[in-house]
């Protein structure tokens, strides 16, 4: 009886003991979910401080942010803790043509970003840009300001969420990722000005959002591009932009993009619209795109095409298809080293012919460009560029060496 006593109470120290360190297990893991809250807490009592001293809540461009394809800096107010977002970027560069020994300065680019969030789910974003030193009252020369977008976005899910304004048209890897650190080059390939013509904004309606994880969508209703003009620009020089347009025909473009591999991005973009008021011919502009990264190396590029129906209702001389193309190959040779520095080395090879072949059966030559060069990071949002041109076709020949600056906030 004794014994039976003895493990009884055993039995029972034992469930008590093993209930005691449940209890204490239980205890320890509620400490460590209050500890990080209060930790959170903290952060935002200290960044809140911070912006009630500077006057403005401020946050640091995160360069691994990108919000539904826009550009780290143009995706800040996605992301920040504050209200109101203040972002932005500018560029400005110094080449030299050895054809004809003439040199350029030009204080290419400054844009700043301001964005505002209403609520979660109502977030305004804008970008204004002063470009080649801004305007000058009697303006005689190329400078200007601009409404590049200004839009507000409606998020209502993964899947679906719009768009209202005036917004960057998602074509390309340029045009909605355009600051100076996202591409190597001093100037922005030819192929993604010429006939993707960026930088092409406009106003509509968009809805976007993901198919899958690794699957996005973009559909747009926006103002058309008029397309009726001749030459090599006929367009770029299409583009209504943020200014004042009358009677603007509808146009419509469709993207998707998978990254459903590490470090890959690969998708297409397609925008059919009328050429114009005066004519029944269309304009269609189609890409596919790509942009791989891993452990140092980079490889990017873009193929579009252009196709416009019924070219000779607008007259003999009209351009019927176009096309251009680039791909860029970079390696980071700092990073076979501890460097938090970086110091890619690229080599970008062009082709393109924005009149490829006229309603009347000829056709232009096309431009060639290879360009090598380096870009120096010291710092992940400052940038010195520097490369070298050799272009021949039909643009002209010539040789340029270019060195710039760039950085975005």
């Amino acid at each position: 009886m004794k014994l039976s006593k003895k493990a009884l109470s055993l039995v029972a120290l034992s469930l008590l003991t093993t209930t005691t360190f449940a209890d204490t297990n239980q205890d320890i893991e509620a400490l460590k979910a209050e500890i990080q809250e209060l930790r959170e807490i903290t952060q935002t009592l200290a960044d809140e401080t911070s912006s009630l001293k500077t006057g403005v809540g401020f946050n640091v461009v995160d360069t691994t942010q990108s919000y539904s394809g826009l550009a780290s800096a143009a995706s800040k107010v996605y992301y920040s803790k504050s209200p109101l977002s203040i972002g932005g970027y500018g560029e400005m560069f110094y080449a030299y043509n050895k054809e004809d020994g003439k040199s350029l300065l030009d204080v290419y680019r400054f844009v700043p970003y301001v964005g505002y969030r209403f609520s979660d789910n109502i977030i305004l974003n804008a970008e204004l840009e002063f470009e080649h030193g801004g305007a000058e009252d009697d303006n005689t020369n190329s400078g200007y300001v601009v409404v590049e977008f200004m839009y507000l976005d409606f998020l209502i899910n993964d899947y679906a969420n719009i768009r209202a304004g005036h917004m960057l048209v998602p074509m390309g890897l340029i045009n909605e990722r355009h600051e100076p650190t996202l591409f190597t080059t001093v100037q922005r390939p030819q192929s993604e000005k010429y006939i993707i013509p960026s930088t092409w904004h406009d106003s509509g309606v968009m809805v976007y959002g993901q198919i899958t994880d690794n699957l996005s969508y973009k559909l747009a209703a926006i103002s058309a591009l008029k397309t009726e003009a001749d030459g090599k620009s006929w367009i770029r020089d299409g583009r209504g932009g943020s200014f004042k347009q009358t009677d603007p025909n509808l146009g419509f473009v469709a993207r998707m993009d998978y990254t459903g591999i590490n470090g890959l991005l690969v998708g297409a973009s397609v925008y059919n619209a009328p050429s114009g008021d005066e004519t029944s011919s269309r304009t269609t502009i189609a890409d596919l795109h790509l942009d791989y990264k891993q452990s140092g190396f980079r490889l990017y590029g873009v193929y579009s095409q252009v196709d416009r129906s019924d070219a000779e209702d607008i007259n003999a001389t009209a351009v019927e298809s176009a096309y251009g193309g680039y791909l860029n190959a970079s390696f980071d040779i700092l990073s076979l080293t501890n460097s938090s520095d970086m110091l890619p080395l690229f080599v970008q090879y062009e082709q393109l012919s924005p009149q490829d072949k006229l309603a009347d059966g000829t056709g232009n030559e096309s431009t060639k460009i290879t360009t090598v060069g380096l870009n120096y990071f010291p710092h992940e949002q400052v940038v010195v560029k520097f490369d070298h041109a050799m272009q021949k076709g039909g643009f002209g020949d010539s040789d340029t060496t270019s060195i710039s600056l760039g950085f975005i906030f």
